[in-house]
């Protein structure tokens, strides 16, 4: 049992430093607001991943089949992420301060976290991907895949929370030019985000279709 905690936690660890949308906003909010901002991403993304471990897990036969409701979560994750993306470009140079905490603020961090983690299909995919593989190719029983995933969501969640809390600690080295720069990166890499979502579950698809 030990073999299967421990590959899922490095599992968990390696999946957070893909430097996807989710990492880019967990470093920002964090340096941006504080290491309480970034645990409230945080917090949504692990909700985001432990339903999907759990469909994985389960079997996604208990989803009601909706027709077109892939492609309706995909224009929405589109969306969203270009929004996200052109908040980022266009709001100028930001003021580093930390908010007062309140329930609006953990609803807000916290739909962040969720949204641009549940938002985008590929981290599904992932989780299925992996589940697929321990079954079929390491032949882990049960409990073995059941020890692996949550092994992944700690590693998920430990590595995260790192993240925010150095990304907090060296706020100082972050001027607002510098802090400036990070904001217009990280709004590229949510509209590349944006793209790639729309190229691969939109419209590639619909060029097959179509037979362009």
């Amino acid at each position: 049992m030990f073999l299967p905690i421990l590959f899922g936690f490095l599992v968990g660890v390696a999946l957070c430093l893909t430097f996807g949308t989710v990492f880019f906003a967990l470093i920002q909010n964090s340096v941006d607001n504080g290491f309480r901002s970034g645990m409230k991403i945080v917090l949504g993304v692990i909700t985001g991943d432990t339903l999907f471990v759990l469909a994985a897990l389960l079997g996604t036969a208990f989803i009601p089949k909706v027709q077109g409701f892939e492609n309706f979560m995909a224009i929405v994750g589109v969306l969203f992420l270009v929004a996200m993306g052109l908040v980022n470009i266009l709001k100028g140079t930001p003021r580093l301060a930390y908010p007062k905490t309140s329930f609006g603020n953990f609803v807000y961090y916290f739909t962040t976290g969720f949204f641009l983690n549940a938002l985008n299909p590929v981290n599904f995919v992932s989780w299925v991907a992996i589940v697929a593989y321990i079954r079929s190719h390491l032949h882990y029983s049960t409990s073995q895949q059941y020890a692996f995933m949550i092994a992944a969501l700690v590693g998920v969640f430990v590595t995260e929370s790192a993240l925010a809390y150095y990304a907090n600690r060296l706020k100082r080295l972050f001027t607002p030019r510098v802090v400036l720069i990070f904001n217009r990166t990280t709004g590229v890499v949510f509209l590349i985000g944006a793209a790639n979502i729309a190229y691969t579950r939109l419209l590639e698809p619909l060029s097959k279709a179509l037979n362009w």
